[in-house]
């Protein structure tokens, strides 16, 4: 497997100034409002709505400064996110695994360097679990099985699997002395060219039609161990951004998207209550008390989760320029913001489907796809009701699961 030529022949878009940057930022999110059916209909958005992303700056920011990136703080990504989401869902999701570069900063140094050869903007998608076996041979592990829930991976350059490595009682991590090929129980990861995979095209469901979650499929590739890595593992790199805590940070970007998808709803019932008649002879929505009053309790809700969510985010940033570590209750407020973001996002957008009547019904219904896409955040399993009780259970002092905050 020639990794390095792959990606060097890939190419990637020279950098862009910052008013050329908003520009594209712009272009996306009318593109992903106005083609949302078509994205849908092909369950994932089409290469040049990511290449759109790419152009602003998606991709980049959370890439080192070395290798090209911008190294932005945590929150600022987080703020793009929310806007692409607040257009759109399905593109907040897609866009919002920019984060893996995070994750893939746990590869050796020489293996970031080859990455990002040809510019900061990779695109990386996979699917993790079930981690499936892997067999030690020769140049690495080889790698076959099947993964479900690879979003975005149609338009990924590189592709991570989850692995179980077998034949082998140790394996290295970042360059580093030899570890357990599963480290304090989390997954270890493959990372190889797109077009070693296979792509099963089956994601058929109720929201976030149009991330292309779809299977992926390996057969016998080879992987070398410098292009494996334990997800959540330590970081090759050393600055603020790369001790941030990936997990959470893993939940953070998730959880935003359903407060931009919160935003985009309350929007647009705002927008429609004072035109909407009825056929009844009713009031129009806006003169009617239970509007009047769901409106207020959701904006009051989504503005409260929305600061819980970014000042856990800004003060855990702070705390690691300051050259201090991030302690346990930090981290697990990291998580909890987290969860209570998602579930709150979804209280939103359903506030204001119902709020919005017979309207709201129709399928090509902007409010109607915004509440399918939201319930969709809080059931991933970064932010299910299992991680309220984790987070329960380190404000109790008590022990968690591999992995949490």
């Amino acid at each position: 497997m020639n990794v390095a030529r792959s990606l060097l022949e890939a190419g990637a878009p020279a950098p862009f100034s910052p008013a050329a940057r908003a520009a594209a930022l712009s272009r996306l999110l009318t593109t992903v409002v106005e083609r949302r059916e078509e994205f849908t209909a092909n369950q994932q958005l089409s290469d040049d709505a990511v290449d759109l992303m790419k152009a602003a700056g998606v991709y980049r920011a959370l890439v080192a400064r070395r290798f090209g990136g911008d190294e932005v703080a945590p929150a600022e990504f987080l703020r793009l996110i929310e806007t692409i989401s607040q257009a759109d869902g399905s593109a907040g999701w897609v866009a919002s695994f920019g984060v893996s570069a995070i994750y893939l900063s746990a590869l050796p140094l020489a293996t970031l360097q080859t990455i990002y050869a040809a510019g900061p903007d990779v695109v990386f998608a996979g699917g993790i679990f079930p981690p499936q076996p892997a067999i030690a041979v020769p140049g690495g592990i080889e790698v076959s099985g099947r993964w479900s829930w690879g979003s975005g991976s149609p338009a990924a350059e590189l592709i991570g699997v989850g692995v179980k490595v077998e034949g082998a009682a140790t394996l290295t991590t970042s360059g580093a002395a030899a570890t357990p090929a599963n480290a304090a129980g989390l997954p270890r990861t493959a990372v190889m060219p797109r077009e070693r995979v296979s792509i099963v095209k089956n994601w058929d469901v109720n929201g976030m039609k149009a991330t292309g979650s779809h299977d992926i499929v390996v057969d016998k590739v080879v992987v070398p161990e410098s292009w494996t890595f334990i997800r959540g593992g330590a970081s090759s790199l050393d600055t603020p951004l790369y001790r941030y805590p990936s997990m959470a940070l893993a939940a953070q970007v998730l959880a935003v998207v359903a407060l931009g998808i919160a935003r985009g709803a309350l929007d647009d019932i705002t927008a429609i209550a004072g035109g909407r008649t009825s056929i009844t002879g009713a009031p129009v929505l806006a003169d009617r008390a239970y509007v009047q009053t769901g409106i207020a309790e959701a904006e009051a809700a989504l503005r409260s989760a929305r600061a819980f969510f970014f000042e856990s985010a800004e003060e855990v940033y702070a705390t690691l320029l300051a050259g201090d570590p991030v302690d346990l209750q930090a981290r697990n407020l990291l998580r909890l913001s987290s969860s209570h973001a998602a579930k709150v996002g979804a209280d939103v957008a359903h506030s204001a489907y119902r709020m919005s009547g017979t309207t709201g019904v129709f399928t090509g219904h902007s409010i109607a796809q915004r509440f399918q896409d939201a319930l969709i955040v809080p059931q991933h399993a970064f932010l299910s009701e299992g991680t309220w009780q984790s987070a329960g259970r380190v404000l109790l002092g008590l022990p968690t699961p591999p992995g949490f905050p």
